[in-house]
């Protein structure tokens, strides 16, 4: 089983959806995450303002801080390496880390009345 590490800036909570004024990539972020859970993905998220010795313990996220300062979060780790820093992903980038295929959402079915059919 992979494993997907995140290492937030520093939120009010551990996933940043809360509070008055919630950021919708945090909203979608968190969303994935479960998407992610749902599909047997182990999942660790830590936040500098709830787990700052996981920042420090791990050499990654260390030498990231050191490189880039706070500033530079998130960090993502797939399996220990780096995937991405910066910016959250999209669940379509995820699904091609993991090999998980999206689900393709169907289009609403359309009227046969116009375009070229007869039938109205």
């Amino acid at each position: 089983m992979k494993t997907l590490t995140v290492f937030d800036p520093a939120m009010c909570c551990s996933t940043g959806v809360c509070g008055s004024d919630v950021d919708q990539v945090l909203v979608d972020f968190s969303a994935d995450m479960q998407w992610l859970k749902g599909r047997g993905v182990q999942v660790e998220r830590y936040n500098p303002a709830q787990q700052p010795m996981s920042f420090v313990h791990n050499e990654k996220a260390k030498a990231f801080l050191d490189a880039s300062g706070a500033e530079g979060l998130p960090l993502l780790l797939l399996d220990g390496e780096t995937v991405m820093a910066g910016r959250y992903p999209k669940r379509a980038e995820l699904a091609r880390w993991f090999g998980i295929p999206l689900e393709k959402v169907g289009l609403a079915p359309t009227s046969c009345c116009g375009g070229n059919t007869s039938c109205c």
